[in-house]
């Protein structure tokens, strides 16, 4: 199956999720060895592109559940845990009223 974004086809993981950004994965995660120089231009073009672009994290998060939801969808199913009240965590160990 081919993946197209844009007309451009995406033939890897990287390359689907740079032509879905629209900038390279390696802007936001950096790469290995980078000097502190690279580093700080590699921030500052981020900068500009989240002034230009608010919205980006929003669409990026949105897009990444969507991913996971359709490749991983028991990620969501969350069950709620049931608190049990603290004083009787308290009164187990010993430490409670009685104590």
């Amino acid at each position: 199956m081919r993946t197209y974004i844009g007309g451009q086809e995406a033939v890897s993981v990287d390359e689907f999720i740079e032509l879905a950004l629209g900038t390279p994965l390696e802007l936001w995660l950096g790469v290995e060895g980078e000097s502190e120089e690279e580093r700080a231009a590699r921030m500052d073009a981020a900068r500009d592109i989240l002034a230009e672009h608010p919205d980006l994290p929003d669409d990026v998060s949105r897009i990444a559940a969507q991913v996971i939801e359709a490749q991983a969808p028991e990620l969501f199913n969350v069950v709620a845990l049931v608190r049990r009240p603290a004083g009787r965590r308290l009164a187990r160990s010993g430490k409670g009223a009685a104590a």
